[in-house]
Parts: C-alpha cells; sequence; structure tokens
C-alpha cells in the first residue's frame, strides 16, 4: 500500500501499484487535465509510470520549469518522425534539448536545406494533432539491436550496443513510430503544443568524432506558448542587430582570418577599448589589495600532470615537443589557465599566517585547444586573457574573502552597465580531483561563505571544476540573455598537489586553502558581450573614439584642430573630420560608426570660439565655449572609479 507525499504534505494511500495518472485523476479533473509528468522522490517520470512504494510526489504542469525541457524532447522526437514519413531512407541518429530549443542528427546522402522545413513544420503538427500517445517499453538489449538493425538503423543499433551491460534498454513509441530513450516524456505529442519553430541546418559529426560520417544536424525551438515563442524570435532579431561580429567589422574594432583560426587581430579603436577595460580592472585590482604577478606561457608538462591538468584537461591543451640541451625530448605546454603558475611564486620561501590572504592576480594569457564549430566571434577563441586571481588563505578567512570579492564584483558589474545577475552554485562533477571528506569540507566552506555574504544562490549538478566547488556569476543583458562570466572556486586539492604551505600562528606548517576567482573571465568574451549589450554605442568612458570634432566650411580647420587638441590634452579620445563634405553626410557617417558626440564647428564658431555639441544617434545639442565644452567632456568621460 503506497503512501504517496505531496507537496503540501499531505497523504493519499493505495491499495497497490498506482501510476501517476491514477493519482491525478484522484485528487481531481482540473489536475487530471494539467498533469503533463511527474516527479518522483526528485526523479522525472512519465505519468504512465508505476508507484509501487512509499514516495513524495509533485506533478509536473505547463508552467512549471521542467516542462519546457520536456516540451523539446518530445518536439525533437516528433521531428523525427516527420522528417522520416517525408524522406523514406534517412537514419535517425540522437535527438536531445538544449538551450532555448532541440535538435536531431540525420544520417542523409543530401543533407537538409532552411527550404525543406515549411514540409517538415506541417507534418509535425499533422503528429501532433494526432496526440499519439508517448508508451514506454523496456526491451532486451539483443532484440532492440535486432529491431533497429532490421530497419537500416544502424546508428541507433550501434548505440544500444555500446550501452553499459546494466543499462536498461527503455524504447518509446508515439503511434506506430518508435525511438530509443531513456525518457521521460509528456502523455503524448499533443501536449507539445504548436509553439515551434525550425531554424537551422548544420554539420556535424557522429558522435562529435571528425573521423565518423558527416550528419545533417536539424536545430529548432520550442516554447510552452506563441507569445513566448514570439518573445523569443524578438530577442533573436534584436541579437543579429547586435551581433559583435557584425559590429566589430562596421566599427573597425579587430578581425578574425583563418591564419589565426581562434586568435583575434585587434585594431586601433578595439585596442584602446581593450586597454580601457584592463586599465579599469587594473585600478580597481590595486584598491582592492591585489598583487599583479605575470608567469609563462610555456610549462613542463611535470606541472601539468602534478597539479592534475594534465590527466583532466589534455585534450584541450597545446603542446610543443622540443629538444633540449641534453638532446632528451622535453614536452611543454602553453598554458590553458594560470593557477599551477601562481602556486609557484607562493612557494617561492617560507610563507607566513601574516601574510593571508594573500591577492595573487594575473591578466594572463591562455590558449586552449577549441574545435573550430564551437569557436565564435572573440566569444569563444582560442587564444584568450583572463582577468585571473587567487587567493591563498586560511580557511576561516574563505567567508570574508567571498564577502569581499561579491561587493568587488557587483560594482564592477555596475560600473560596466550590467545591474542585474544570479548566482549557480556548482558542486562535484563526476570526474574529480580529492577524497569525498575534502569535496565535503569545500563544498560546506562555500556554502557557509554564501550564508554569510548573503548570497542566494541555484544549484547546478555536477558543474564543479575537478579541484573544488564554484560559484558561477551570470548577468543578464539589455535583450534578456544570460552570460556565465565571473566565478569564485574554493581549492583544497591544488595546494595539496602542489605542496604549497605556510607558518601557521602556532609554528605548525599548514596548507593554504586556494580561491580561484575571475570577474570579467575572458577579456575577449567579456568584450564581445559588451559590444552587444551596448550594440557599439558603448557609454562615452568605454567609446573607442569618444568625439569627432568636424567642421562644416574650411575656414574652420584650424579652430577645430585647436579644440581636438585641447581635448585630447584633457584625456578625451577626440579625432578630426575635415573631409569636404556637407556636414549632414558627416553626421550620418559617424552615427553609423557609433561616436557618442560629434563637435561641429562652423565659420560662426571658429570666430566666437565655441563648439557644437550633438550627441548621437539623437538631434539634441548645444552651443559651449570650448573651456566649457572641454570641462564638460572631459568629466563625463571620465571612468566610474575615478569619479569625484
Amino acid at each position: 500500500m503506497p503512501a504517496i507525499t505531496l507537496p503540501d504534505g499531505s497523504i493519499r494511500q493505495f491499495d497497490g501499484a498506482v501510476t501517476g495518472t491514477t493519482i491525478a485523476a484522484a485528487i481531481g479533473p482540473g489536475l487530471a487535465k494539467a498533469a503533463l509528468a511527474m516527479e518522483v522522490d526528485g526523479k522525472l517520470r512519465d505519468l504512465s509510470a508505476s508507484i509501487t512504494e512509499d514516495a513524495k510526489l509533485r506533478f509536473i504542469t505547463r508552467r512549471d520549469p521542467e516542462a519546457l525541457e520536456m516540451i523539446r524532447h518530445d518536439c525533437a522526437h516528433v521531428l523525427a518522425e516527420a522528417v522520416q514519413a517525408l524522406y523514406p531512407g534517412t537514419q535517425v541518429t540522437i535527438g536531445p534539448s538544449i538551450e532555448n530549443g532541440f535538435y536531431y542528427d540525420f544520417a542523409r546522402n543530401e543533407p537538409f536545406k532552411p527550404e525543406d522545413f515549411a514540409a517538415i513544420e506541417a507534418k509535425m503538427r499533422d503528429i501532433i494533432a494526432r496526440n499519439d500517445a508517448f508508451v514506454r517499453e523496456e526491451w532486451d538489449r539483443e532484440d532492440a539491436i535486432r529491431f533497429f538493425t532490421n530497419k537500416g538503423e544502424r546508428y541507433k543499433a550501434e548505440l544500444i550496443q555500446d550501452l553499459p551491460k546494466s543499462e536498461i534498454i527503455s524504447i518509446y513509441k508515439q503511434g506506430a513510430w518508435t525511438d530509443l530513450c531513456r525518457g521521460p516524456h509528456m502523455r503524448g505529442t499533443g501536449d507539445i503544443g504548436t509553439a515551434f519553430k525550425l531554424m537551422k541546418v548544420a554539420g556535424a559529426y557522429w558522435r562529435g568524432d571528425h573521423r565518423n560520417a558527416m550528419l545533417s544536424r536539424i536545430y529548432g525551438t520550442a516554447w510552452r506558448d506563441q507569445k513566448e515563442l514570439d518573445a523569443y524570435l524578438l530577442q533573436l532579431e534584436e541579437a543579429e542587430k547586435r551581433d559583435h561580429r557584425k559590429i566589430g567589422k562596421e566599427m573597425g574594432l579587430f578581425h578574425l582570418q583563418d591564419e589565426a583560426v581562434g586568435s583575434v587581430f585587434w585594431h586601433p579603436k578595439g585596442w584602446r577599448l581593450y586597454r580601457t577595460v584592463e586599465a579599469y580592472m587594473r585600478r580597481r585590482l590595486d584598491i582592492a589589495d591585489y598583487q599583479e604577478v605575470k608567469t609563462p606561457q610555456l610549462v613542463d608538462r611535470k606541472l601539468w600532470e602534478a597539479s592534475g591538468h594534465w590527466e583532466k584537461f589534455r585534450e584541450n591543451m597545446f603542446v610543443a615537443r622540443v629538444e633540449d640541451e641534453d638532446e632528451k625530448d622535453r614536452v611543454l605546454a602553453l598554458k590553458p589557465m594560470n593557477c599551477p603558475c601562481h602556486v609557484q611564486i607562493f612557494n617561492q620561501g617560507l610563507r607566513s599566517y601574516r601574510e593571508l590572504p594573500l591577492r595573487m592576480a594575473e591578466f594572463g594569457a591562455c590558449h586552449r585547444y577549441e574545435p573550430s564549430g564551437a569557436l565564435h566571434g572573440i566569444m569563444r577563441v582560442r587564444s584568450f586573457v583572463q582577468d585571473d586571481a587567487h587567493i591563498f588563505c586560511a580557511e576561516e578567512q574563505i567567508a570574508d574573502e567571498t564577502v569581499r570579492f561579491v561587493a568587488l564584483l557587483s560594482s564592477i558589474y555596475r560600473d560596466f552597465g550590467f545591474t542585474e545577475f544570479r548566482v549557480k552554485f556548482s558542486d562535484r562533477p563526476a570526474r574529480r580531483a580529492g577524497t569525498d571528506a575534502v569535496w565535503d569540507q569545500a563544498e560546506g566552506a562555500l556554502k557557509d561563505a554564501c550564508r554569510i555574504a548573503g548570497v542566494e544562490y541555484e544549484l547546478n549538478p555536477g558543474e564543479g571544476a575537478f579541484y573544488g566547488p564554484k560559484l558561477e556569476f551570470v548577468l543578464r543583458d539589455a535583450i534578456g540573455r544570460d552570460w556565465q562570466c565571473g566565478t569564485l572556486q574554493v581549492d583544497f586539492v591544488l595546494p595539496e598537489r602542489l605542496d604549497a604551505e605556510y607558518v601557521a600562528e602556532d609554528g605548525s606548517r599548514r596548507r593554504p586553502v586556494m580561491l580561484h576567482r575571475a570577474i570579467l573571465g575572458s577579456f575577449e568574451r567579456f568584450l564581445g558581450i559588451l559590444i552587444e549589450e551596448h550594440a557599439g554605442r558603448f557609454p562615452l568612458w568605454l567609446a573607442p573614439v569618444q568625439v569627432v570634432v568636424a567642421t562644416i566650411v574650411d575656414e574652420a580647420a584650424p579652430f577645430a584642430r585647436q579644440a581636438a587638441g585641447a581635448l585630447q590634452k584633457a584625456g578625451v579620445a577626440a579625432s578630426l573630420d575635415l573631409r569636404n563634405e556637407k556636414i549632414n553626410r558627416k553626421v550620418v557617417d559617424h552615427i553609423d560608426q557609433r561616436v557618442p558626440i560629434l563637435a561641429v564647428i562652423g565659420r560662426r564658431e571658429a570666430e566666437e570660439g565655441t563648439i557644437v555639441l550633438r550627441r548621437l544617434p539623437g538631434r539634441d545639442q548645444e552651443t559651449l565655449k570650448l573651456a566649457d565644452a572641454v570641462a564638460l567632456l572631459a568629466a563625463e568621460a571620465t571612468p566610474p572609479d575615478l569619479r569625484g
């Protein structure tokens, strides 16, 4: 007689095994209609699944966060059925839900094209309208392999063959169509609704291996209702306008090319933006009592083996094999992160507890191998710089350092125009270094620090670093997109592996705790985020060109040069436009270049010693004496941390 405990604490008892469908109906017709799936003792399951023992149960309805992922998962299945109905002979492979949607990979001689989408979407709507039930069955492994092999589905057969022997082979049917899937699913295809859209096609290697066959991947998006879908499509439209690659090219900030895949060529204006951000961050770190260091690019594999990175991260490292003086091969790696090198600085000399916390910062150039298909403008690159820092401290100092770090991070994000962020707590991953006891200690310390710092977080299971749990700070941008930038990680493992120690107050030798932290993360990625956040129209202190002094007539050129010189002397990034063009043409050109302020000088202004300030792209303008304009613009162009 299973006793079912509901979220409100009430208990329902049943005479024998019972399904979620039966329980929902027993509670009421409203719930029976709304329930799509259920969570049993914390695990999502089909409503049709049988519950045989006492359990805690929560029903999943369309408004619950879990429903969105299920809608997308089920939509992938419907996509696969539609494709096979329209294009016989196509093999299905895998089709997961992903952020904002889903995809399915198909094996077909001819790749799909966007022109195919209309027919596929129409067929998907037919399948959804049929509202076929999702029916789960458990099959014998050999029977399942034989079934898919006989159908010509060799990819499905291979997946089953490679599953662990202990894995239950679960098959889902929707009408006459059958697929291998762990589940769970909603009740039937009708629960998906019609708020979906196929988005793009791409090539994808089977199992992500370039040695395998190239598959045709169809991406789609799916939402609870049409309103959500329309909002997402509008966001995509706005994101396309803000694409940092497009804006970067238009503004002449940077470029990328095949001869240096995954590395950025910064142009003068882009490098000025970069240096402005770097200088700001350096000032903030100096005031926050960080000590800046610089460590080597090439480091012997022995250090990476000692730290554990060689085992966990080798496939992402660029490696060079060299012949040293004694003619023995030596393997060096371009550093993918800075932490082991910072421990080497800490280990020089005997450290005292009086030196802790020791905050060591580096704008560290790192290199990581990213597959070419994963690269994305300057957001995802192979060569990047981190605003990296490591805080060596005693365990009892973790909470205070967390409070300090969160305050610093919050202030910096506000200065860049980000007022909203959320925090994820990422705990131990499956592949990790250190004992469970050490992880218990590290996770407990970080949770205590969050409580003291007043940091509310959502759990991000299994996503910690291999050496410790971490907090991830996720920014929300102007059009509602999330970007994970900052991080704080508590590490008891690396100090042990790399033999870091200090002399405690009682004279004993102790291991420091190592807090890995970043605020911007990758400079390149953060600058890409900034470009898209502001659509290239930066606040004045960040703008690569802050003011353009433009003439209306040639006679104004001498005074224009004087004005530009005065602005530059005051620290304003000013340039001249003396072209023999009409002023309206110049206005349009500088709006396109996203210049914040145009200082216009005509014959009268030159005679009177004034300039007309026009804030682009608007039409508002004011006339000021040159000295007053210089003082005003210099004050506005001052970085936030230097303002009185």
